[in-house]
């Protein structure tokens, strides 16, 4: 969890926090939500100098299905959060200040669109799962308030590995970080970190190299449906996993570039700008009234 404070008297500042995980009893209560939220009032004071009612504006990026209301209809990742009213909880807590919430990867597209003054363009954050947003025109599709992009969640193999959502085949099941070390721990054989694929791209082991471009090729996939329906100008891949390995980027150009069809040049794919924090600067443009 990362927090950004950005006020005319407070200054500029950040930090973050790690919420404990979700145990067993954690899907049958709401008390893991409710443990979740203590500690969240609790740094968030702490950021504010203890008056976050000071505060004109909040923008929150949240993993979690929200619907328009700011009420948590589905989080994979900490099932007691369904039915949260998030909004409500975090205006209880701000007083006045207007609470802004949507999906993390649409703010995160926000945040590098804005910072490649790029107003068409997709992005894709490969990570722990693949979240990823859509701009036209300057501003996040659907819109806030209808929905989130989930381009992670664009079916790429129909027969393909079971995802946490229950499709088979979508592209976070494919390409993610876990799936990508799943996949080259099958190859090698033997259990497979991060640390180790990323030394055995870099050295150009083939169990490694063809884990990686499976993911590559997915990736490239996605995108190629995504172009061929809104024509973005520009995509940036970001994320951990990805900005970790700089050659799963290359794999996913040189593959977009490939799938292009005669007269229908693909738009350049590139690193993304922001790394792990194009999230949080989407939040704060939110919190400050972007992209209305």
């Amino acid at each position: 969890m990362a927090l950004r404070l950005e006020h005319d008297d407070l200054g500029i500042s950040e930090s973050s926090f790690r919420w404990p995980e979700p145990d067993g009893t954690d899907a049958m209560t709401s008390g893991g939500a409710t443990r979740d939220l203590d500690l969240l009032a609790r740094h968030i004071r702490e950021l504010c100098a203890g008056r976050p009612e000071r505060l004109t504006g909040v923008g929150v990026a949240m993993p979690a299905t929200l619907d328009a209301t700011g009420t948590v209809t589905a989080w994979p990742g900490r099932p007691s959060w369904a039915g949260v009213d998030l909004r409500g909880a975090l205006s209880a807590l701000f007083g006045h200040a207007e609470v802004r919430c949507a999906d993390d990867g649409d703010l995160a597209a926000l945040a590098e669109a804005h910072e490649a003054r790029c107003p068409d363009l997709l992005y894709l954050g490969v990570g722990t799962g693949i979240g990823g947003g859509i701009v036209l025109n300057g501003k996040p599709v659907p819109g806030v308030g209808r929905g989130s992009c989930e381009v992670g969640h664009l079916v790429v193999d129909r027969d393909g590995p079971l995802c946490d959502c229950g499709r088979r085949g979508c592209v976070q099941a494919v390409a993610s970080g876990p799936a990508t070390l799943r996949r080259a721990a099958r190859r090698r054989g033997e259990e497979v970190t991060f640390t180790a694929l990323r030394q055995a791209v870099r050295g150009g082991k083939p169990w490694a190299v063809a884990s990686l471009r499976e993911s590559g090729r997915a990736l490239a996939a996605a995108v190629t449906g995504v172009c061929e329906l809104l024509h973005p100008s520009l995509v940036l891949i970001g994320g951990g996993f990805a900005a970790a390995m700089p050659e799963l980027v290359a794999m996913v150009a040189e593959r977009t570039a490939e799938l292009g069809r005669p007269g229908h040049p693909p738009p350049p794919v590139r690193p993304a700008r922001l790394g792990g924090l194009s999230s949080l600067h989407g939040a704060v443009l939110l919190a400050r009234g972007l992209p209305d």
